[in-house]
């Protein structure tokens, strides 16, 4: 199973190797410095979180980001941020974004729970979607679609802000999946503080379509590797609760499906 060979990689230090395909190389990342370079990315922006911190969200809609559940969340205290404490700067870019929103609603996937438990279980649920206040109608601003997860081995991409990073978005065309389980991905992607909630891509027939986010990086055996939150399930899960939060007569139901990951985890993890 793939958290227990997580752990028994990271806790007792063997040799994990994960074959790529034949030929397979990772891409290094590429800073979006201008108009043409962000050109077809634009809807990928900074999350600005109570002038403290910041992650990476991803416009789906012309109202809705998708972003790290995690990010909700106050990393000191543990308390929920108020959403009117988080603003969306969409292509943000050398001191300019394409369009600045605030945030009207946050939620995040009801199983998530910031905090104690097993975190490898806490990844397979680290996802949040953010209400915008206006809806970004722009032609230079177009919505992601979303996808089903990728498969074992296959090739995406991601678009991330990060410290030391975070004036221009970085662009990392080709990194892989390196393992999967239904809502968990290990990918070889680079990440770091300030990445969650970046998008991962997977690029079919000339479309870039999301089909996960960053929710952590770790080490495998001192090799570093993103852990990615899949959308498939956990997305429409989503989606139901804020369709529930907007009629108080509706109820979501959210999936039952609890990971399996055992007790007593001693894998670092750092939530990028």
């Amino acid at each position: 199973m793939l958290t227990q060979l997580i752990r028994i990689g990271l806790v007792l230090g063997m040799c994990l190797s994960f074959a790529l395909p034949a030929g397979a190389q990772e891409s290094p990342l590429r800073r979006l410095n201008t108009g043409d370079d962000s050109r077809g990315w634009n809807a990928v922006g900074r999350l600005n979180i109570g002038g403290r911190s910041f992650c990476t969200g991803a416009l789906i809609a012309p109202n809705l980001v998708l972003t790290a559940a995690h990010c909700l969340f106050d990393r000191t205290t543990g308390a929920r941020i108020d959403p009117s404490e988080i603003e969306f700067l969409a292509g943000w870019r050398n001191d300019r974004a394409e369009a600045y929103r605030g945030v009207r609603r946050a939620v995040a996937h009801p199983q998530y729970v910031y905090g104690g438990g097993d975190k490898l279980a806490r990844v397979a649920y680290d996802l949040a979607l953010l209400e915008l206040d206006q809806p970004i109608r722009l032609s230079s601003v177009r919505p992601f679609e979303t996808d089903p997860r990728p498969e074992r081995g296959d090739e995406v991409g991601i678009v991330s802000y990060a410290k030391d990073r975070s004036e221009a978005p970085s662009l990392q065309e080709v990194c892989h999946v390196l393992e999967k389980e239904p809502e968990l991905l290990i990918l070889s992607c680079s990440v770091d503080f300030g990445s969650s909630g970046a998008p991962i891509f997977s690029v079919r027939d000339g479309i870039a379509r999301v089909v996960a986010v960053v929710s952590s990086k770790a080490e495998l055996s001192g090799q570093p590797v993103a852990l990615g939150t899949s959308l498939l399930g956990p997305l429409e899960t989503l989606r139901a609760t804020l369709e529930a939060e907007s009629n108080p007569f509706q109820t979501a139901r959210p999936g039952q499906r609890v990971l399996e990951t055992g007790a007593g985890t001693s894998a670092k993890f750092l939530r990028p």
